[in-house]
């Protein structure tokens, strides 16, 4: 997914921004392209919280009546420096990148695309779903992995059952489920949990570990904290057990974990560079690569960042302007 909020922002992951515990991050909502506009909630990044872990982007949507928005209908736009996870509740998305890669998107099954140093993708709803409903996630790859090549994986995790509680686990392990998943991004967790009515999920996690928890379909307790429909609750590294308890109705929650990434990182448009000369050239590439401008001198000789395309396609997205002003830390 691309982020089509129309004012492109920077985000800095600041690894010295001080924290509180179960920290309640709300969301903001924001339309995503198209005539009518499928609108998202977005949880991260935003101004008192960039990152939890490697964790950079949580938009969640739906249930989304795509009679009413045209559901999802995001053409080829670009990635650098991350991945994405989509995940899906339900409906059904077709997946497609300039890695050769082509995927449906259904609800229970992960589907991974690391972007390495640059690819391209375009996510459209498919023609026989009514109704959209998931969550889209970014993380961003560390130094050592960033300009690795890109790769994408598929992986449909057995749900772990428990009294009142069952579990997907698609990043990283929990209640004794591993993830196969080779993320190029360490110590990261991902996982779906749905609790019936008044039950209780008591999880032993990594006290290195930061975890962040999105009150996906109801309000649920998290450590004694309500957590409203839709927004996230955060916890700073330093325990090793999260206590997740749904009120009357059942609740699904997404839970997220990481250690911290402790690299400065800045994310602009669909980019995550480490300054604003990164930025700048992924920007200047992509515009050339696709024909929506001239080629720079600058790049002469430098392999093609984002790919190959079929050309029966929609056509791609143009990148908006930088801003005037270098992008720099947010404080």
């Amino acid at each position: 997914m691309t982020n089509l909020d129309t004012r492109p922002e920077l985000e800095v992951l600041d690894p010295g921004r001080p924290c509180t515990a179960t920290e309640i991050l709300e969301p903001r909502l924001v339309p995503l392209g198209g005539v009518r506009e499928m609108t998202v909630y977005r949880t991260l990044p935003q101004r008192q919280r960039s990152l939890v872990g490697a964790w950079c982007f949580l938009d969640h949507y739906g249930p989304d009546d795509i009679s009413l928005t045209g559901g999802m209908q995001m053409p080829r736009h670009p990635h650098t420096g991350l991945a994405t996870v989509s995940w899906l509740f339900t409906g059904r998305i077709e997946h497609l990148d300039s890695g050769g890669n082509a995927a449906s998107v259904v609800p229970g099954e992960l589907n991974l695309m690391i972007a390495g140093r640059g690819i391209t993708h375009q996510e459209i709803s498919d023609p026989g779903t009514s109704t959209l409903h998931g969550v889209q996630l970014w993380y961003a790859l560390p130094d050592g992995t960033r300009f690795s090549e890109n790769a994408f994986a598929h992986y449909v995790p057995e749900p772990v059952a428990l009294p009142g509680v069952t579990a997907r686990v698609f990043i990283g392990e929990l209640l004794g489920s591993a993830s196969p998943v080779d993320t190029r991004t360490p110590d990261l967790l991902g996982a779906e949990l749905i609790l019936e009515p008044g039950a209780s999920a008591r999880l032993t996690v990594r006290a290195d570990f930061e975890h962040a928890v999105l009150a996906e379909s109801a309000e649920v307790t998290v450590n004694s904290a309500a957590v409203g429909h839709r927004s996230l609750a955060y916890i700073p590294p330093g325990s090793d057990t999260v206590v997740i308890t749904a009120g009357t109705t059942e609740a699904r929650v997404i839970l997220l974990g990481g250690v911290p990434l402790r690299e400065q990182i800045v994310m602009w448009w669909n980019f995550i560079g480490r300054d604003h000369d990164e930025i700048a050239e992924y920007r200047r590439r992509y515009q050339a690569e696709l024909g929506f401008e001239p080629a720079d001198p600058r790049d002469a000789g430098k392999p093609a960042l984002f790919g190959e395309f079929p050309l029966d396609q929609p056509p791609p997205l143009p990148a908006p302007p930088l801003p005037n002003s270098r992008l720099l830390p947010r404080e």
